[in-house]
């Protein structure tokens, strides 16, 4: 687990050397446009899009280490042609293969933590890999800025051959882990919930569709906002320049790093349906202070307070998010199916990713008010799914500290399109499944 944690912290870090600035590169450094900036980076999120479908029955095929490894080649590969770009087809070709590869790295790493932890542990391990990564994009995004020169192409390309560099890294520590099978991770699991977990399953597993269009929600409502719709809402509402952008984003990531493991010691004895809920209600009255920055009567000063007050809220939200979200989707897969499970709703989050920005774009920056509205409803979406998911989880589910440290958890046990029962939820005296009940 140590192994895992540290090559994605060290990915992260080199995504944080180049990502903020792929725009400024294309379009000025190399002097392909505008237009050229935006196709690249459609092409990025288009290229997750293509093969995040077959990626989870690879996963669960093949094992997440050749997945992963295989990913972090070909987006290292990726970087290192982006460094060099200087056409057109050059830097397509890239973001190509830069969003192919790193779109299929975070259902195997997630695969591999699964693996690598019991229901016990993995709530931990999730909150871990939320922190390591974001203080690994903030720390590379710091050093990447001070490298950084539009006037000198060779510093560009120092950034993306260390963005390079890491995810070789990454595949090297990966391919010393030896992952326990899923089997041996989660033994009380039938045969028959094993078959039941291709895309099929998936679509018919009621918790994990409302966990979808829970996780479509969350993503579209925050993390598809920052660098689109409320940056625009910001700068055109709240008069807010690009250094006080940039004092948010850092507020943001500041409020994750500072509060993950404070936060952990909250939530973990707590249901992860009421976690969620509550992130609901905080995400609202971070959109309203959001509101009050563009819309209030305050002067700039106030406005820019309220502006930055709002970026720290959501990453309050984003730190609760962390240690229950991306479990679940673990816990909610019948064996032999996590790859699947984690695979479908990377293609969810991704998804979101793409509609967020081209709905909250035009309306930040035209639609005010409409906009503000717009997204503390989204908010409260989330907190009412969060509770309608609840109904639909086993108590070992929603709440793994209740097991008492169990190795196994309720999953894949009910029919995907029933909701589950009391009875899968119980547990013998020594932490396996009973015989003859369903794990």
């Amino acid at each position: 687990m140590r192994r895992i944690q540290a090559g994605n912290a060290l990915s992260a870090f080199g995504l944080g050397f180049t990502v903020p600035y792929l725009y400024v590169y294309v379009a000025q450094v190399r002097g392909l446009g505008a237009g050229t900036a935006g196709v690249v980076l459609a092409v990025f999120a288009l290229a997750a899009l293509v093969v995040l479908p077959f990626t989870g029955r690879v996963i669960d095929r093949r094992g997440p280490l050749p997945v992963l490894v295989g990913g972090a080649l070909v987006a290292s590969g990726g970087a290192l042609a982006m460094g060099v770009a200087g056409s057109v087809p050059t830097a397509v070709a890239a973001a190509a293969l830069l969003g192919a590869g790193t779109a299929v790295l975070q259902p195997a790493l997630a695969t591999m933590i699964v693996r690598s932890s019991t229901s016990a542990t993995r709530t931990r391990a999730f909150a871990t890999q939320f922190f390591l990564a974001n203080l690994g994009l903030g720390v590379g995004g710091l050093i990447g800025g001070q490298l950084v020169d539009e006037h000198r192409p060779g510093t560009f390309l120092l950034l993306f051959a260390v963005e390079a560099v890491m995810f070789l890294v990454l595949a090297g520590m990966a391919a010393t882990v030896r992952l326990p099978g899923a089997r041996a991770v989660l033994p009380g699991v039938s045969s028959a919930a094993a078959v039941e977990g291709g895309l099929r399953g998936v679509v018919r597993h009621r918790a994990m569709v409302w966990l979808c269009l829970l996780g479509f929600l969350v993503f579209f409502a925050c993390y598809g906002q920052f660098e689109s719709g409320l940056a625009a809402y910001g700068t055109e509402a709240a008069g807010i320049g690009p250094s006080t952008l940039g004092v948010a984003l850092a507020a943001n990531t500041a409020v994750i790093v500072a509060a993950q493991f404070v936060v952990l010691r909250l939530v973990e004895r707590r249901r992860r349906s009421r976690v969620i809920a509550v992130v609901g209600v905080v995400w609202a009255f971070a959109w309203a202070v959001a509101g009050f920055a563009g819309l209030g009567p305050g002067g700039q000063a106030v406005a820019t307070a309220a502006f930055v007050s709002t970026y720290a809220l959501l990453g309050l939200g984003e730190a609760m998010l962390a240690p229950t979200v991306a479990p679940l989707v673990a816990d909610l897969a019948p064996a032999g199916a996590v790859g699947r499970y984690n695979s479908a709703f990377a293609l969810v989050k991704q998804v979101a990713l793409a509609v967020g920005p081209a709905v909250g774009g035009p309306m930040g920056a035209a639609l005010h008010g409409p906009y503000i509205v717009t997204f503390v409803l989204c908010s409260l979406g989330v907190t009412v799914l969060a509770l309608r998911l609840g109904r639909l989880l086993t108590p070992v589910q929603d709440q793994p500290s209740a097991a008492g440290g169990s190795r196994v958890v309720a999953q894949g046990a009910a029919a995907p399109g029933a909701a589950p029962s009391v009875r899968e939820g119980e547990f013998a005296p020594d932490g396996l499944a009973a015989p003859g009940r369903p794990a």
